[in-house]
């Protein structure tokens, strides 16, 4: 079981709450980017730097990502891809992707990318709120414990 971090655009705030957690649980955290990220020292936390490029972390993620790993990303068709691969995916602000929702995701990705296509300004993503971080550290937990009852057994 591993959690990997589409780092490059992750929040630091999601990343210490990840960084907290491996050590606490024990669980080995992948942070993948196209730069040199900084993590604490760690036996379960580790940096993977990708080449520069048009989704080289995604795709790095989608080759190394197993069944039951977790991925935390805000790019909805990389939760896509990991889903297809028996993963789950996690937003930074607390939105589990599952087979139950990610195809209408997608097709809310599709539908804002041709509105900004055609000149409407939609607007970027809202500040990361207090609520959003404490909602992605719920699901986080419950992921953990889920896992750690499934090792028990």
């Amino acid at each position: 079981m591993n959690i990997w971090v589409d780092a490059d655009a992750c929040p630091n705030v999601i990343k210490e709450i990840l960084f907290r957690a491996a050590e606490r649980a024990q669980v080995p955290t992948i942070l993948v980017a196209n730069q040199q990220i900084r993590v604490p020292p760690s036996a379960y936390i580790r940096n993977v730097q990708v080449r520069s490029g048009f989704d080289e972390a995604d795709d790095y993620i989608v080759g190394q990502v197993s069944e039951g790993d977790l991925v935390i990303t805000a790019d909805i068709p990389l939760a896509a891809q990991v889903i297809d691969k028996q993963a789950l995916a996690l937003s930074p602000r607390g939105e589990l992707y599952d087979s139950n929702n990610i195809r209408e995701r997608l097709t809310m990705r599709d539908f804002m990318d041709e509105l900004r296509g055609s000149g409407v300004n939609t607007g970027g993503p809202p500040q990361l709120k207090p609520a959003d971080r404490q909602a992605f550290a719920n699901q986080l937990d419950r992921w953990l414990m889920r896992k750690q009852q499934q090792k028990v057994r």
